[in-house]
């Protein structure tokens, strides 16, 4: 982004809902992960805490918070910024769109959190597509969802999240 150009934010959440969110697991596939989310307060912010156990056994693997955003026009969506923390481990976000047809269909960028609350930027140039036959990136006007994400290897997922936007 041009350091003169002033952001707009086009979507924030800052978790006063938690019927936003669903949570999602391997489950659904035969996994064995286990997981919930809840919102809590850290220093009178609420947050989202997504905790659990990921496991790839049984071709499993994850465990998620996911987010419908039909109803918001992110046309001209360029980044997203979330403030996190956790385990010191590796977590994710996941974007779907209405090009998708598979349930396991997704476009992921990673980010690392240790103990303290950080702030990262992911342009939607940063996210990868999971499989084939889908654009190499998300097109913004096309998004339909954002999942927090624990992914990929046996671990204790232990993340919080502040704030999740969406900037143009």
């Amino acid at each position: 982004m041009n350091q003169n150009a002033v952001a707009q934010i086009i979507f924030n959440d800052d978790f006063d809902d938690i019927k936003n969110w669903g949570f999602i697991s391997d489950n659904v596939m035969g996994g064995v992960s286990s997981g919930k989310i809840s919102i809590k307060s850290v220093n009178r912010n609420k947050v989202i805490e997504l905790k659990g156990k990921v496991s790839t056994e049984n071709n499993g693997g994850f465990i998620q918070a996911r987010r419908n955003l039909r109803s918001i026009s992110l046309k001209e969506a360029k980044y997203i910024k979330i403030i996190a923390r956790g385990n010191n481990e590796k977590y994710y976000i996941h974007l779907r769109t209405s090009r998708m047809i598979f349930p396991w269909q997704y476009y992921q960028t990673g980010f690392n959190v240790d103990n303290n609350f950080k702030e990262f930027i992911l342009p939607l140039s940063q996210f990868k597509t999971s499989g084939l036959f889908l654009a190499k990136t998300p097109k913004a006007k096309n998004i339909t969802s954002i999942a927090i994400v624990a992914f990929g290897k046996d671990h204790n997922a232990e993340l919080d999240v502040s704030s999740i936007s969406i900037y143009k």
